[in-house]
Parts: structure tokens; sequence; C-alpha cells
């Protein structure tokens, strides 16, 4: 989660909303993003998609079996259609988000919609930094 953490702080320094993702196979960070929907004018560049677009040219599949996404923020509807469509074994976030997170705040996409593929989850990690860091952000803003 730290790296994540690392993350997140390149999106405040890019003016982004600071969140962080990297992808681990194997105890190795294979991907990593932050978010960078502005600078890249592309409303999917969220950190999580980001990260997994390079874990997958890494690992050369668009499957991502037997890995764990650390990230900030608890992931949107749109983050967490594509874990499931990477096959992604474990995601572990900091903060709940309670506008767009689709995980347990505004919606349990993942226990409610019936998959083919079951991602394991586990929140609360680094919870108070990852917090932070967003409120800071956007108090900064206003």
């Amino acid at each position: 989660m730290e790296a994540a953490l690392d993350q997140a702080k390149l999106a405040v320094s890019a003016d982004e909303v600071p969140v962080g993702a990297v992808v681990v196979y194997d105890d190795e960070i294979i991907g990593q993003g932050y978010n960078q929907p502005r600078a890249m004018a592309d409303p999917t560049a969220h950190a999580e998609i980001v990260a997994l677009r390079a874990a997958c040219a890494y690992a050369n599949n668009y499957r991502l079996p037997g890995a764990t996404v650390y990230v900030t923020l608890e992931p949107c509807l749109m983050c967490i259609g594509s874990l499931i469509h990477a096959r992604v074994y474990r995601l572990v976030y900091g903060a709940a988000e309670p506008k767009t997170g689709a995980v347990e705040s505004i919606c349990r996409t993942l226990d409610d919609l019936p998959h083919n593929h079951v991602v394991k989850v586990s929140t609360g990690v680094l919870e108070k930094e990852c917090k932070c860091l967003v409120q800071n952000f956007f108090r900064a803003k206003r």
C-alpha cells in the first residue's frame, strides 16, 4: 500500500485526484499508476486502469490470475469491472469512497451481481494516510 500511496502523491504533483494503485504478482510490482484523466484527456485513466494496463503489458496477457491490486481509495464501478475482467485474485484498498465506491459504499458490486470470477477483498490498509491525502487535496482546492 505504501507504493500505491507513492503513486497517489504523484497524482497530487500532477494536480489530479490523489489515487494510486499497484499490481503485485509473486511479491513483485508489475504495474503501477495514478489518476490521470485530466492529463491524458481520458475518463478511463483511473489509477487502477493505468496500473492494470501496465501489468497486462508486462505479463503480455489481459488476464492477471494470482495478482493483487493495491489502491488507496475504494474503486468505482468501472474499475471493479476491469478487475473482474482481468481475473485479479485480490483487491486491497485503503479508504472507502462514499460518493463513487462500488465495493461497499454506493453498491456492493462484487457481492450483488453474479460473476464468473470472485475477487477477494481487504479494506482499511493504511486507511488514515489514504483518506488524509484525498481530504487535504480537496481542502486545498476550496
